[in-house]
């Protein structure tokens, strides 16, 4: 184990609860909700292709994942319903989303709620 790039040792598509439980070989483990998975995307149709140019991604709060899929002995990518398929989730990505759920969540939803029209919820 290299505590510098955990790797999973388990992942679990939970599409009725709507989150991916990973589990990494550090002992960590996190249930990260599909929503969440989408909006933090690595894609570039999300984070853009330079500094400050990812794009708030919303409407996504009943999106499901439809299969995860390895790539190669470093990432996964996951096919979400809306066709949105284009992200590689690296081992090293799923688990700073674990690790910093709390803070990307509430990061999110102050930018939702900064949205022109915003209706006060997220």
């Amino acid at each position: 184990m290299d505590p510098t790039n955990p790797i999973p040792v388990q992942i679990t598509l939970r599409s009725r609860s709507r989150l991916l439980h990973v589990a990494f070989d550090d002992g960590r483990a996190f249930d990260l909700p599909f929503e969440y998975l989408r909006v933090h995307s690595p894609s570039a149709e999300v984070q853009g292709h330079g500094p400050g140019q990812a794009v708030l991604v919303t409407g996504k709060q009943n999106v499901g994942i439809l299969r995860v899929e390895p790539v190669g002995q470093y990432a996964v990518k996951l096919v979400f319903d809306d066709g949105h398929d284009s992200g590689l989730f690296t081992w090293k990505y799923l688990h700073e989303l674990g690790r910093e759920m709390p803070a990307k969540l509430a990061a999110y939803r102050d930018r939702l709620l900064k949205q022109p029209g915003a209706g006060g919820t997220a």
